[in-house]
C-alpha cells in the first residue's frame, strides 16, 4: 500500500524558512516521481514541485522558483521542500503526492498524481 506523510509545517513570519518532509512507503522510491502541491482556502489546488527520483531532475512553479527547493533521499524513501524566501501568498495546506513516472512534471504539476498523503498546514505571517 502506498503512503505518504507530510511533515513540517508551521507558522513562520515572512521572509523565514521552512522545510517540508514527505515520508513514502509501499512502492519502488526510485521508481516513481514524487510531487509537492498546495491549497489554499477558497483556491484551486496548485502545483508547486517535482522531482524524480530516478535522476533527481527538479521542476518548480514559477510562483516558488528561485525560493523553494526540491531534494530526495532516496536512502531514507523522503523528499523534502526547502521553503525559503516565504510569503503570506504561500500560506497554504500542503500535500505530497507520488506517481509511477508516466509523465513528465509540467503534467503532474497540472493535473496531479496517482497517490496523495494529508496535508500539512503552512501559514505565513506578515
Amino acid at each position: 500500500e502506498v503512503q505518504l506523510q507530510a511533515s513540517g509545517g508551521g507558522l513562520v513570519q515572512a521572509g523565514g524558512s521552512l522545510r517540508l518532509s514527505c515520508a513514502a512507503s509501499g512502492f519502488t522510491f526510485d521508481d516513481y516521481a514524487i510531487g509537492w502541491f498546495r491549497q489554499a482556502p477558497g483556491k484551486e489546488r496548485e502545483g508547486v514541485s517535482c522531482i524524480s527520483s530516478s535522476d533527481g531532475s527538479a521542476y518548480y512553479a514559477d510562483s516558488v522558483k528561485g525560493r523553494f527547493t526540491i531534494s530526495s533521499d532516496n536512502a531514507k524513501n523522503t523528499v523534502y521542500l526547502q521553503m525559503n524566501s516565504l510569503k503570506p501568498e504561500d500560506t497554504a495546506v500542503y500535500y505530497c503526492a507520488a506517481d509511477p513516472g508516466r509523465y513528465g512534471s509540467t503534467w503532474y504539476l497540472r493535473y496531479g498524481m496517482d497517490y496523495w498523503g494529508k496535508g500539512t498546514q503552512v501559514t505565513v505571517s506578515s
